[in-house]
């Protein structure tokens, strides 16, 4: 890192004494945090085994990154908010932090510059991408201490914008841009994206889920042969091609379905109990009904559970197809759990948003689909970190409900006040990619190179400090055994 001869500048806007700013000669990062997610990716081998699953065909004798430290570059950066290839031109040899990360000493060896990454992610192949596919369903089976009984699978599509002439990127009606359509299978029990899928901007929301959901149960069944798997999503998934195969794969189901003329007149009687009850009470009323409902389409009849809701902006009706034994008795239940879905949308909106994979901007279509891997990759390393760090959940007494209540029947309202109270009490392991980022990851400190040891050096006053010590403890614990079986 070389030091350029920068004059002093100076400040007036305090009254009492210029303010003058200065280039400090240490060796100084902006983004040390990123070193215990280092450590703990040490721990679980993310980083390790997706290197693993891509081919290297370059020329050994010409080749001065390794695949592994060319990955570690890109899923480190995406999670300091380096989404882009171009901010490696300057990230490469400073801050020196990246350089720790990737295995080298701060005044070794330049990492990988832009067109370097470029070449490495345009090099990917289909078959890289099937066994990039392979390795995310293997990091979510060695995610569980013990073999899970229940899984919940949300599937989901999102809109990703193009930036440029990608392939296959087309013109949405709805989104009203040029755009991929994405799908995503995300797991509720741990949060982690087990799927993920780069598609063509208009095709339809269930595209290709069929056949990725008899990937994922055969793989998982594989392992897990008595595992029961639930599947939700939205609308766009709500159709005869999404029954037909959770049936064929022996999966329970709730899929949103839009309201038609003949729903709303099995409903209507419903509508009118909830707005006279909130004419008496003044209160919001939400009322639930099971009815049997068959669409031309259909070949049979299928139960969808009603949810009609008043309150003071007005009414508003939502169904729901679901398989689920019990529909008919408690069909509140149901429609609530569908709706917790909602935190595999928070997921989808981390990925997007605060992660930035909608910035699949290479030109080749092979290119953007082993981004979107890495952008995944990256969540879920952060999603694996949150888990060991999460604090206890707040108890029942300070919810006010009975003791050992479970969290899955907490109703809607203190439900939101169990979450608020679960972030008060634990932002990182609660917190979103932002938060960790201005709590954690995005800390100045000096790093000092001496013969024996590498040596970090933080500011004492840093008011997050004490978040830096609690992940610093977990990511150093000894791993949990699995357990036999």
């Amino acid at each position: 890192m070389s030091l350029h001869s920068v004059p002093p500048v100076s400040l007036d806007f305090l009254a009492s004494r210029p303010v003058e700013i200065e280039v400090s000669s240490s060796p100084l990062s902006s983004d040390a945090g990123l070193l215990l997610i280092r450590q703990f990716d040490e721990r679980i081998h993310l980083t390790e085994q997706f290197a693993a699953a891509l081919q290297d065909t370059r020329n050994p004798s010409l080749a001065r990154q390794s695949i592994a430290t060319m990955v570690r570059q890109r899923i480190f950066g995406i999670l300091a908010d380096y989404e882009d290839q171009n901010d490696h031109d300057t990230l490469r040899s400073d801050p020196p932090v990246f350089k720790l990360l990737a295995g080298r000493l701060p005044d070794g060896l330049d990492l990988a510059s832009q067109p370097t990454l470029s070449r490495f992610e345009n090099a990917v192949s289909i078959a890289d991408l099937w066994r990039l596919r392979d390795v995310m369903v293997d990091l979510f089976i060695q995610s569980f201490d013990r073999p899970p009984n229940h899984l919940t699978f949300d599937i989901d599509a999102f809109d990703d914008p193009a930036h440029g002439q990608q392939q296959l990127t087309m013109f949405h009606g709805y989104y009203e841009q040029n755009q991929y359509l994405p799908i995503a299978i995300t797991c509720a029990e741990n949060d982690m994206v087990l799927l993920v899928g780069l598609r063509y901007g208009t095709c339809a929301a269930f595209l290709g889920a069929n056949n990725d959901l008899r990937y994922l149960v055969g793989r998982l069944r594989a392992v897990w042969p008595d595992v029961q798997i639930h599947v939700r999503g939205d609308s766009g998934f709500g159709v005869p091609l999404m029954y037909d195969v959770c049936q064929e794969l022996r999966l329970s189901y709730t899929l949103g379905i839009g309201m038609n003329s003949r729903l709303r007149a099995m409903s209507d009687a419903l509508l009118k109990d909830a707005l006279q009850q909130y004419e008496e009470t003044g209160q919001p009323q939400r009322l639930f009904l099971c009815v049997e409902y068959q669409a031309d389409s259909w070949l049979a009849p299928q139960p969808v559970v009603i949810k009609v809701e008043v309150h003071a902006q007005g009414t508003n009706r939502r169904a729901v197809v679901t398989n689920r034994p019990g529909c008919r008795v408690l069909p509140q239940a149901i429609y609530d759990e569908y709706t917790m879905r909602g935190e595999s949308e928070n997921r989808n909106k981390e990925l997007k948003t605060e992660l930035l994979a909608d910035r699949l901007s290479d030109h080749r279509f092979m290119a953007n689909y082993f981004r979107l891997y890495l952008h995944t990759a990256a969540l879920n390393l952060l999603v694996r970190l949150r888990q060991a760090v999460v604090q206890t959940l707040p108890t029942s007494a300070e919810l006010n409900l009975p003791a050992d209540f479970p969290t899955e029947a907490i109703d809607e309202p203190n439900r939101k006040r169990f979450f608020n109270k679960r972030r008060e009490r634990d932002p990182l392991g609660g917190g979103f990619a932002s938060t960790w980022r201005t709590r954690l990851i995005k800390v100045s400190a000096e790093v000092i190179t001496r013969a024996r040891r590498v040596i970090v050096r933080l500011s004492s006053s840093w008011p997050h400090i004490d978040h830096f010590m609690e992940v610093s403890r977990a990511v150093n614990m000894p791993p949990p055994q699995p357990s036999p079986g």
